[in-house]
C-alpha cells in the first residue's frame, strides 16, 4: 500500500530536517565526536525515532554527503561541458559561493581531515570525490588543449591537483582566521594568473 501524500511529504520533510541537524553537528564536532542521541536531541525525536529514518550513523552521514555533494556539483555544473578556463573560472565562482556557507565548508574540511583513516566511513567519499574532481577539471583542460586556448605543455592532470590544493588550503586558512583571508579573492587572484600562464 502507497503511503498518504501527506504523510509522505511529512516523513520526507522529517528526513531533510534530521540531515540538516546532523550536518551541523557532524560539521561543529565531527563524525566520530557526534552521536545518534544528539542529533535525534537536536530533532526533537527519541534514537529510536531517528532510527526509523536512517538505520544507522553511517547511512546518515552517507545523506548528508550525498546532499552536500548535490549542492556543489549543481553549482559546478558537472552536467555540462566546460573547455579551458571556463572550468577554471567556474571553480571561482563555487569558492565565492562557499563564503557564504560556512557551514558546508566547515563540513567538507572536518569530514576530511577525519576521512585520511581507511576505517572512517566517509573515507571512500573523499577519495572518489578527488579523482572525480580532478578527472573533470584534468578534461576540462585537456578540452582547451585540443582548442587550441591552453598551451600543450601544460600537464592537466597536475595542474587539476594543484588548483583544489590551492582551494582546500585557502578554506582551511579561511575558516581559522575568516576576519583576516578573503578567500574568494585570493583564489580568483590565483586563477587569473593560472589562467594567463596555461593560456
Amino acid at each position: 500500500m502507497t503511503p498518504h501524500p501527506r504523510r509522505r511529504r511529512r516523513g520526507d520533510d522529517r528526513r531533510e530536517q534530521i540531515i540538516d541537524e546532523a550536518l551541523k553537528a557532524f560539521a561543529d564536532n565531527g563524525y566520530r565526536s557526534t552521536s545518534i542521541a544528539e542529533i535525534a536531541d537536536r530533532c526533537g525525536l527519541s534514537q529510536p525515532g531517528l532510527l526509523h529514518y536512517f538505520p544507522n550513523k553511517a547511512a546518515l552521514l552517507e545523506a548528508v554527503l550525498d546532499y552536500r555533494d548535490r549542492l556543489d556539483y549543481d553549482r559546478l555544473g558537472f552536467d555540462q561541458e566546460l573547455h579551458g578556463k571556463d572550468a577554471l573560472l567556474r571553480l571561482a565562482q563555487l569558492v565565492d559561493h562557499n563564503m557564504h556557507v560556512p557551514g558546508l565548508v566547515r563540513l567538507f574540511t572536518v569530514l576530511t581531515s577525519e576521512a585520511v583513516t581507511a576505517d572512517h566511513p566517509a573515507h571512500d567519499w573523499a577519495l572518489n570525490r578527488y579523482r572525480d574532481l580532478q578527472e573533470f577539471l584534468a578534461g576540462a583542460l585537456r578540452a582547451g588543449i585540443a582548442d587550441g586556448s591552453i598551451r600543450r605543455e601544460i600537464d592537466p592532470a597536475a595542474v587539476a591537483r594543484q588548483v583544489f590544493a590551492m582551494m582546500d588550503g585557502l578554506q582551511l586558512q579561511w575558516l581559522v582566521d575568516p576576519d583576516n583571508v578573503d578567500m574568494a579573492a585570493l583564489f580568483r587572484a590565483y586563477i587569473d594568473e593560472l589562467i594567463a600562464y596555461i593560456a
